[in-house]
């Protein structure tokens, strides 16, 4: 949600067609591959590329010994290292380097080399070659080993702020799917969390205006405050409210180092579902309804005018419009974010969620059903989000 501005916010929610245009963007429409060079295998690489230098430099040594003499093939084995450098590492690369060394040295004293410049020179450019490959993957690896701290500390994180969704509360099975846009992060700008309560179990999906690490502050301060507040409030709209006025104290205290705190809010999904069952309650704070599935087919539920995002509602509960539904044994529920509705392909079409044919193996699976919505966006965007995309899965285990 980073092309939001705070007033685009307020214009979004103070509609009545805020709920048509919610919905429309559904209509017309971990997680991403990890990226290759991050999560490319050193000593797998090596086992592959050694093979094929050593034959490399075993055929340039026997064309080097059976051509005339007065053809000199010393320079081209410094092919050998640039080849094992461009898949192995710095210790293989030397390996190799030397080895090549070695050859050129045979190759040359059998062409009558020995004591000449032209050996010399063929000695000093094979070493001043290799020392730069060695270098190259040494700073490759330094690069590697850095990006792998960094995927520690944001799968740290992840567990911290955006902790797992337990697979079951209650009579309700539960899958979660978080697929950040930056390929270093594992959390960012969605949401999501669950709490099961004595009103029932609860479940908050929300969208921070910003995506990546960069909207990781206010992603922890409104889990932070969900998680204690909805054990506090006995409906939706007073939970809503205290989650306002959590949101603008965080803000506030905010504002005190970063200039544009001000322009900060938070789209939210509040969801209920009361231990007799049967019945689903909502109350949306600017955030898209959740989709059902029911029969293998996907529909979006249709709510009243939401209230606007968090940052930007107000502190009474009168302000905040809940919606219930009833649903049958059978149907799930799927809570999502833009960066499922706003994904694109190449040529700009939405991905079409609504609508969709659901495989019947994924019945009475959550987990199975999340992974067919992510296998058919990745294949509609061809593995590349512009967005965050969190994705909330959830059934009755009655229904199984």
């Amino acid at each position: 949600m980073d092309t939001l501005t705070r007033r685009d916010a307020v214009g979004i929610t103070s509609g009545a067609g805020a709920t048509g245009r919610l919905s429309a963007a559904v209509r017309p429409q971990k997680a991403v591959g990890a990226d290759s060079a991050a999560s490319r295998r050193p000593g797998s690489a090596t086992a592959a590329a050694v093979p094929v230098v050593l034959v490399l430099v075993l055929v340039l040594t026997t064309v080097g010994l059976i051509v005339p003499t007065d053809v000199h093939l010393a320079s081209l084995f410094i092919a050998a290292p640039a080849l094992m450098a461009a898949y192995s590492t710095a210790l293989a690369t030397g390996n190799i380097a030397a080895l090549s060394l070695v050859a050129a040295l045979v190759c040359d004293i059998r062409d009558g080399l020995l004591g000449s410049p032209v050996l010399v020179f063929h000695v000093a450019s094979l070493l001043v070659v290799s020392l730069l490959l060695i270098a190259f993957c040494r700073s490759r690896e330094r690069s590697h080993q850095e990006t792998s701290r960094l995927r520690a500390i944001s799968q740290a994180a992840q567990h911290v702020v955006l902790r797992p969704l337990p697979d079951r509360i209650g009579d309700l099975s539960i899958a979660s799917l978080y697929q950040a846009a930056d390929p270093l992060a594992e959390v960012g700008g969605d949401l999501y969390a669950a709490a099961g309560t004595p009103y029932g179990t609860r479940f908050l999906i929300g969208d921070v205006k910003g995506k990546g690490l960069a909207a990781l502050d206010d992603t922890a301060a409104v889990l932070g405050a969900f998680r204690e507040a909805a054990h506090q409030y006995a409906t939706l709209p007073e939970l809503a409210a205290a989650l306002e006025v959590s949101v603008r104290r965080h803000v506030a205290e905010a504002a005190h180092t970063d200039a544009d705190a001000a322009e900060r809010f938070i789209t939210a999904l509040l969801v209920e579902f009361p231990a007799e069952g049967g019945v689903l309650r909502t109350v949306s704070c600017g955030h898209p309804m959740p989709l059902v599935v029911r029969d293998h087919r996907v529909t979006a539920l249709k709510g009243r005018m939401p209230a606007p995002p968090l940052g930007l509602a107000g502190a009474d509960p009168a302000a905040y419009r809940q919606d219930t539904f009833r649903y049958a044994p059978g149907d799930a529920f799927v809570l999502y974010t833009d960066g499922l509705a706003e994904a694109r392909d190449r040529t700009g079409a939405f991905y079409s969620v609504t609508g969709r044919d659901i495989a019947r193996g994924t019945a009475g699976d959550p987990q199975a059903l999340l992974q067919q919505l992510q296998d058919g966006l990745l294949r509609h965007t061809r593995g590349r989000l512009n967005d965050d995309v969190a994705l909330v899965a959830v059934q009755s285990a009655a229904a199984r």
